[in-house]
């Protein structure tokens, strides 16, 4: 994967390339942080109320993927403050069976705050990031039926427990 690191301790992209599940596992790793928590989402061989998927394609509104991702580890760091460094990651256009369609990792100095963040990331990355994914199996093809509509990253209320 030709991704650079970036110079801060926040790696957002979008990218056609295969995603490196460990060297996102591998960059969120600091010393300050006992806790990592990475999330891969997996192309898999059934969607809903369909079996024989062979690929997906994901289209992406590309100029509002990375400030929108941006967003989102802007919001995640406010949540959970210790966060040392977090990745969000996804693909677009053609992903194989088994292949990484998204990655998620974040490191924290504890593990819970490390697992919240991370369920958290991708949770808010499906609903906020406009990305969207055409199901591909012998004979036919569809937009995914679990499709929503796009949101804004939700904030946390000033008195809202975020960690």
């Amino acid at each position: 994967m030709s991704l650079s690191p970036p110079s801060s301790d926040d790696w957002v992209a979008l990218t056609d390339e295969p995603l490196d599940v460990q060297a996102a596992a591998d960059w969120v790793a600091v010393p300050d942080c006992g806790a990592v928590v990475v999330f891969s989402g997996l192309v898999r061989d059934h969607a809903e109320g369909t079996t024989g998927v062979t690929h997906i394609d994901y289209e992406a509104w590309e100029e509002q993927v990375l400030p929108r991702l941006g967003d989102l580890a802007a919001e995640a760091r406010r949540r959970w403050p210790d966060i040392g460094r977090i990745v969000l990651w996804h693909r677009e256009g053609r992903v194989q069976l088994s292949e990484s369609s998204v990655v998620v990792a974040v490191s924290t100095p504890h593990r819970g705050a490390a697992f919240e963040a991370c369920e958290w990331g991708i949770d808010t990355l499906k609903a906020t990031v406009p990305i969207w994914k055409k199901e591909f199996w012998a004979g036919g093809s569809e937009w995914a039926r679990g499709s929503q509509h796009i949101t804004d990253v939700p904030r946390a209320d000033a008195g809202e427990r975020t960690s």
